[in-house]
């Protein structure tokens, strides 16, 4: 996000005396810019000019030297009495009679650095003389800033933070991504006129209209234009001889480099630097001497390499667009990536003399490519990919020539190659009541003629206008543009709130709503929401010990990952819960109940690969088609863990840690929730514990789930409470199996409810889901009729009172009927055909 210097923004508009950055992000913010942060003064505290009255060198025991010094600072800051004050001081380029800047004692420089007096070297130093590096002025710290070689006389006592810029706050705001020309002072300057009436004046003008003679060669050869569209249509090159241009730049341009957030290098580089923050032109030194003519632009051949500013060696795409030069033949060598990054092989360094300036307007779209494609999002490709003002090639190449031969004293050539094929804008007609009618505000007419002259656009006509965009505005194209321009500059605050009507109809849909009484669910449960990113690694499914043929293996790969680690979509919700739970855990969270609802990606093995379609052009229908096509299946799922204790310790007991019953409850709840039925089966799957898993299906075979009890090798690796449990059903599925209709509400019987217990001894083998099932049918099948309110299994029993390999299990049986009171021979009667059911299916004898 750009940086917008108080000072700097005061060249080009009119400020009041005192304004604040604070008061400033207030004013911008009523025409869309937001701020983002205000960064505080690099010095605070009392730094001033201070003339060196007596300097006498020290040598030390340890070989150094220092300088013991008198400084005046000032009446209001010299000792008592009027003395000057007594520092020491390492460096020795200055001498008495000198006048230096001196931080006394409260001051705090850039680290922070708080400045105290202390006692050093036999010397009770009370205060500090500054150098460059330590004010955050530069990286020279090898002596003090002698003011008069910086060309400043300013009398002792001078409060040197005012002098240098150094007690300035700086605004840091927020662009969007239509607005580029507000990353430049230019641009800030032009919309805090808007915001508040302010006189401005454009640094951009007067624009040269001469046509010079060509100097340096260029040619322009792009075979191959994205979407139609040349790479290429303003290229501007200059060159300046006999330039110091290794030389540092003049203090105020370095200082105002660093408020702005970049880094001071050389004359040549902070010049360029320097005018395109502030006109939002970007642009490139070459070494003359390193270049040849004639400039190549074209387009990257496959396996081609360039090593960049950075030090990198980047392999190019037949899309991305290449400044070369020829040495060996036309267009050879390449010595830059076209609006991103500059080639190590033509950089100004510390011998170059001769510096050749460039400035071109590039296409947005090639360079928002490059620039992602190689991760190089540069201060030159931010503006490029936002469109950058065809008009100001020219004018930033003689700003920067004429700071070379001002600070580097070098001569320019007569000649300028500019090189032009831009369009003007296309003229937009807007009809004149259109901004009332889609902002809701009665504009009139010549209000909107009034607002759109005012940001540079020509107005011509009654009704309908016919607008003809200024140059630096590339995103008005449409009629919508201009209604936001008229609603953005008349004032967001005079648009009435006006809550429209909902339409009947129109609310959450049955999906919407069933995923959301899960969730409430779930909640009441006792977990709680979370959401995590739907990343992940190799290393995570080895985690959960998954097969090397496990279906959840096979997953898409992100062609651009945020995290190299994390590379893939996950096929599995239970893998990023487990990481979130893993990372509740390590922070002191030792009991954890979490659930998720989101969405997995399932790539199918012979399912096509998604083409890529041609940007700026409407895909036909047999492309979208195709894309359709290769659009893996992403079902929603939800999971749950929990870890710890379920039940707190307290007065009344020790508590009770979560257990694979307590997974499976949350699962069936889901399910019940939806209105489904699951039948539960044992199961082996990874990555729970293979005898203390289940499998969940729907009544007609289809498996939806798993609940259980995690596998210990999962639970070690991810560090998690011993025993941890965890569940993941397919919400979609689960939804595909609801009735979908309203759920019809039974009569509450005013009867009383009848109890019957059942002891069953089964083989221990029968899983007691498939006795509990038995069960329920042979209640409800009996012939007293619909007379069941819940059957559950309340104790599992095995030992020397059974017969070996078997195991009783007993079932409470809650009976009630809706239009009589039950008799024991009706409850009899149940109990008879339930054990009768239960023996048919799997041998079951009533326990004696």
């Amino acid at each position: 996000m750009p940086r917008v210097p108080l000072s700097w923004l005061g060249d080009h508009v009119e400020l009041p005396a005192g304004l604040t950055a604070e008061r400033l992000a207030e004013d911008l913010v009523r025409v869309g810019l937001e701020e983002e942060a205000i960064h505080p003064a690099a010095v605070s505290g009392p730094l001033v000019v201070g003339e060196v009255v007596e300097r006498t060198p020290e040598p030390q025991k340890n070989g150094k030297t220092i300088n013991w010094c008198r400084v005046d600072v000032g009446p209001a800051h010299n000792e008592e009495g009027g003395a000057p004050r007594g520092i020491v001081c390492g460096a020795h380029n200055f001498d008495v009679g000198d006048r230096v800047v001196v931080a006394l004692p409260g001051a705090v420089l850039p680290g922070p650095f708080p400045i105290a007096s202390r006692k050093t070297y036999g010397h009770v130093s009370d205060g500090m003389i500054c150098s460059a590096r330590e004010l955050g002025l530069g990286e020279d710290h090898a002596g003090i800033i002698v003011l008069a070689t910086l060309g400043i006389d300013a009398p002792v006592g001078t409060d040197a933070r005012e002098l240098l810029g150094l007690g300035e706050e700086v605004l840091e705001i927020n662009v969007t991504p239509d607005r580029g020309y507000c990353f430049s002072m230019r641009g800030v300057a032009r919309e805090y006129a808007h915001s508040t009436g302010a006189a401005f004046t454009d640094p951009a003008l007067p624009v040269p209209t001469d046509t010079p003679e060509p100097g340096f060669v260029v040619e322009i050869d792009d075979q191959a234009p994205i979407h139609g569209v040349p790479g290429v249509d303003r290229f501007v090159a200059r060159v300046v001889r006999g330039v110091r241009a290794a030389d540092p730049s003049p203090t105020w341009m370095q200082r105002r480099l660093q408020q702005a957030g970049m880094r001071a290098i050389n004359l040549a580089v902070d010049a360029t630097n320097y005018v395109m923050l502030d006109l939002g032109q970007p642009l490139h030194a070459y070494d003359l001497e390193r270049v040849a003519e004639p400039l190549v632009v074209r387009r990257a051949r496959a396996g081609e390499t360039l090593r960049t500013l950075d030090d990198t060696v980047r392999t190019l795409d037949p899309e991305d667009l290449l400044v070369t030069d020829s040495p060996d033949g036309a267009g050879s060598r390449i010595i830059g990536l076209a609006g991103v990054m500059g080639g190590g092989d033509s950089e100004v360094g510390p011998t170059t003399s001769d510096v050749l300036v460039e400035a071109a307007r590039w296409d947005p779209v090639t360079v928002a490519r490059t620039a992602r494609r190689h991760k190089l999002p540069t201060e030159a490709a931010k503006r490029y990919e936002r469109g950058v003002d065809p008009q100001l090639a020219r004018v930033a190449v003689d700003r920067v020539v004429a700071l070379l031969v001002e600070h580097g004293g070098g001569t320019p050539d007569d000649t300028v190659t500019d090189i032009d094929r831009t369009t003007p804008p296309a003229p937009i007609t807007l009809a004149a009541d259109l901004p009332s009618r889609l902002v809701g505000v009665p504009y009139t007419v010549d209000e909107v003629r009034e607002t759109l002259t005012a940001i540079g656009c020509e107005v011509t006509g009654t009704d309908p206008l016919t607008v003809l965009p200024p140059t630096w505005r590339p995103d008005l194209t449409v009629g919508v543009d201009l209604v936001e321009e008229v609603a953005r500059l008349r004032g967001y605050d005079a648009i009435p709130s006006i809550l429209p009507p909902a339409p009947a109809g129109r609310g959450l849909s049955d999906e919407q709503r069933a995923r959301r009484a899960v969730a409430d669910r779930l909640a009441c449960f006792g977990l709680v929401e979370v959401l995590s990113y739907p990343f992940v690694g190799a290393d995570q499914l080895d985690v959960l010990g998954l097969d090397a043929d496990d279906e959840r293996r096979r997953a898409i790969r992100l062609a651009n990952p945020i995290a190299e680690s994390q590379p893939l979509l996950r096929t599995d919700l239970l893998v990023t819960l487990l990481d979130t739970a893993r990372r509740n855990v390590a922070r002191g969270a030792s009991d954890v109940a979490v659930f998720e609802l989101g969405l997995v990606t399932l790539p199918s093995a012979d399912a096509p690969a998604a083409p890529r379609l041609p940007g700026g052009v409407l895909p036909s229908d047999e492309q979208l088609e195709a894309l359709d096509a290769g659009v893996p299946p992403q079902p929603r799922h939800v999971a749950g863990v929990l870890a710890g204790l379920r039940e707190p310790a307290g007065w009344w007991g020790p508590g009770r840690r979560a257990d694979h019953t307590d997974a499976l409850e949350a699962a069936l709840l889901v399910a019940g929730t939806l209105g489904v039925e699951l039948v539960v089966e044992n199961a082996v799957r990874a990555p729970w514990h293979p005898g203390r898993c289940a499998r969940l299906s729907t009544v007609d075979g289809t498996v939806v789930g798993h609940a259980g009890e995690l596998h210990p090798n999962v639970v070690a690796a991810l560090d998690l409470p011993a025993r941890a449990v965890a569940f993941e059903l397919n919400l979609d599925e689960l939804l595909a199996a609801a009735s979908g209709g309203p759920v019809q509400a039974s009569a509450l019987s005013t009867f009383p409810l009848a109890k019957e217990d059942v002891a069953l001894v089964v083989a221990s083998d029968v899983p007691a889901a498939a006795v509990l099932a038995a069960v329920r049918a042979g209640a409800e099948g009996s012939e007293v009729g619909d007379v069941v309110e819940q059957v559950s299994l309340f104790d599992v029993y095995s030992g020397g009172q059974l017969e070996a390999g078997t195991r009783s299990l007993a079932f409470s049986l809650r009976l009630r009927a809706g239009d009589r009171t039950l008799t024991a021979a009706e409850t009899a009667a149940v109990r008879d055909s339930v054990v009768a059911e239960a023996n048919r299916r799997f041998g079951a004898t009533l326990r004696a």
